[in-house]
């Protein structure tokens, strides 16, 4: 009884404290409005930094951003909200040697054209004294023009010496353009090109070279014609990888990928092209390397098998990891299953 009277009590105290708060809310409201002038816009600026705070709310900053407004106020005193220039989402990568003020320096570049930095990624090596940093902010393209950008942040880069400074606009910059070199298995390409019709991977596609020949009425070649996307059939042998004839057609890329591509691409090759080469290997690198991962992986008796896409180096599947997924397994699966949930990791 004493329980339920200090609860009703306690209960009736909110109340009256709801009453009297929504009153001194109604008071002061008219006084508010006063000064909405000049709160608008860091209230706009906090909701975007509550909206961007995790990746997955990345959709509606692109929402937002498109509705940057300028506040006024017009002759009978109420406040008036218009469109202005649309926000733009820019990165910044970096590598320079390690000293005292980068960072400072790079957040005070974008702040003073008045960005907005949603994410700063820095990295500085226990064992080297270098500076690494991946920046992406918000922007207004009529108070920060793509040139000037360029400009600022290659003065940056000239006074720490950098190593690299890349600056990166998707929505106004050329889509990276790449090729795909791929093998008889069609999974991880047709997923690759199912992700680029449907938006979700931002490059061009400018063609798909394969050592394995598919005839006319497949589906890879009725998607690639339907698009305009040149498929290159080029047989090899041991003594003749058809190298020179990669690097003629792939050029004028930015990068290429491996869609398990089953040939291992010489040190030769990989000096001429001198441009990133991303692979997409069916297992949990470093370990279970080369052809059969999945198999490799069943007869050591795992528990965790995955996807590793990592930059191609002269040595196979050793080079820089850039990412990996896995999928729990157990004692119930058979080497088909292994396989099976290996490449539904393989095409996320």
């Amino acid at each position: 009884m004493f329980g339920n009277n200090k609860i009703k009590k306690s209960l009736a105290n909110k109340k009256h404290f709801n009453y009297k708060l929504r009153e001194i809310w109604l008071v002061n409201r008219k006084q508010k409005e006063g000064q909405n002038t000049q709160r608008s816009g860091e209230g706009k600026m906090n909701f975007l930094r509550r909206l961007i705070a995790s990746p997955s709310s990345r959709s509606q900053v692109s929402e937002f951003a498109k509705r940057s407004f300028k506040t006024s106020t017009n002759h009978t005193g109420s406040i008036v909200e218009s469109a202005s220039t649309s926000l733009v989402h820019g990165i910044h990568q970096f590598h320079c040697p390690d000293v005292v003020g980068i960072l400072a320096r790079l957040s005070d570049c974008i702040a003073s054209k008045e960005g907005n930095i949603l994410t700063a990624d820095i990295f500085v090596p226990d064992d080297n004294d270098v500076f690494y940093s991946r920046s992406e902010f918000l922007f207004d393209p009529a108070k920060w023009p793509r040139e000037q950008m360029d400009a600022d942040f290659s003065k940056i880069a000239k006074n720490f010496n950098a190593m690299k400074s890349i600056v990166r606009v998707p929505d106004i910059d050329p889509k990276y353009k790449i090729a795909v070199l791929a093998s008889k298995q069609d999974h991880c390409l047709v997923d690759l090109l199912h992700g680029w019709q449907d938006g979700r991977l931002p490059i061009d596609i400018t063609s798909v070279i394969s050592n394995h020949e598919r005839g006319p009425n497949t589906h890879v070649i009725r998607f690639l014609e339907r698009h305009g996307i040149p498929y290159y059939y080029l047989p090899m042998t041991k003594e003749n990888k058809r190298e020179g004839e990669i690097l003629e057609i792939v050029k004028d890329t930015d990068f290429l990928v491996l869609a398990r591509y089953m040939q291992v691409l010489s040190g030769d090759f990989l000096k001429s092209y001198n441009k990133d080469i991303i692979n997409i290997h069916h297992g949990l690198l470093p370990s279970f390397k080369g052809s059969n991962p999945s198999k490799q992986a069943f007869d050591a008796g795992v528990k965790l098998i995955g996807a590793t896409t990592h930059f191609v180096s002269e040595e196979l599947d050793s080079g820089p990891i850039i990412e990996q997924l896995v999928e729990r397994v157990s004692h119930r699966d058979n080497l088909r299953t292994f396989i099976q949930k290996s490449e539904d990791v393989e095409k996320r």
